[in-house]
């Protein structure tokens, strides 16, 4: 069976990290939960002791960002496959995790993503959290309002010139790829996830496959979208996405990539 590390990282995330925490709780396959920790000085660290008493793995200290979490996480992860879920994020159904064992059953799949859901922030935090543990492990599983949907379609090598990229809450990736290609680079800002993902599928081509599912739920917002300053940055250091791994973009591609967006608010599933 494929062993699973899923990585959240965590900075004063009390108003969220509950829903997280139950999410990976109630997955039907199990995994290692490493949980790395910014040094949070709300109730983070509380709810997390109060909900899950033995994580897999646990570190709280000052860190340089949400990235160099992540990498700290990919570090410690012993599972064969490695996920991120955010800590304002959680699994859509209690089945996630063995649909996405299921697809790395073929030993050429090196990762997998699927479909995510936007939902309002006013939805978070519904989990008890001031209970000595997890009540109902799949109370998770309800009627949310979609804002936005991100219907994620199949991988081609010509997908990244037209603006497409995974969301990556859904991104899973053998351990080996991290060891063989690197981890997530420090000095791409929020373009980080975007430039590992061009550099994983598109440079170095490895067999991806889709699960045609929301796999994800997350709340609307993000700190690459917040403003038009923020916006453009993002735009900048998606170019340089490409730059440093000796792409070249269409002139219309980083045009494309937010542009994209504007469907996903059209979109609901069927």
């Amino acid at each position: 069976m494929t062993t699973i590390s899923v990585i959240t990282a965590t900075y004063n995330a009390a108003a969220t990290i509950a829903d997280c925490l139950q999410s990976i709780a109630s997955q039907t396959n199990p995994a290692e939960h490493i949980i790395i920790d910014g040094a949070s000085n709300d109730e983070t660290l509380d709810i997390i002791s109060r909900l899950t008493p033995h994580p897999s793995r646990l570190i709280s200290e000052k860190d340089h960002g949400i990235y160099d979490a992540m990498n700290k996480g990919i570090a410690l992860a012993t599972g064969e496959v490695i996920g991120i879920l955010n800590a304002d994020d959680f699994y859509a159904s209690p089945d996630v995790l063995a649909r996405v064992a299921q697809a790395f059953e073929d030993p050429a799949v090196m990762c997998c993503y699927g479909d995510l859901e936007y939902v309002p922030v006013a939805d978070e935090g519904r989990v008890m959290r001031d209970q000595g543990g997890i009540q109902n492990p799949t109370s998770n599983i309800r009627h949310f309002n979609v804002v936005r949907y991100w219907k994620s379609g199949m991988f081609t090598h010509r997908s990244f010139y037209w603006g497409w990229m995974p969301p990556h809450p859904t991104f899973f990736v053998r351990r080996s790829v991290y060891e063989r290609f690197g981890t997530f680079r420090l000095d791409m800002g929020s373009a980080a996830d975007y430039e590992l993902m061009l550099r994983l599928l598109l440079k170095e081509r490895i067999k991806a496959v889709y699960i045609p599912e929301v796999l994800v739920r997350m709340r609307v917002g993000g700190a690459s979208n917040e403003t038009l300053t923020a916006r453009l940055k993002a735009n900048r250091m998606d170019r340089r996405a490409w730059e440093v791994n000796g792409l070249k973009p269409y002139p219309w591609t980083l045009v494309m990539k937010p542009l994209r967006k504007v469907g996903q608010y059209l979109l609901r599933r069927n």
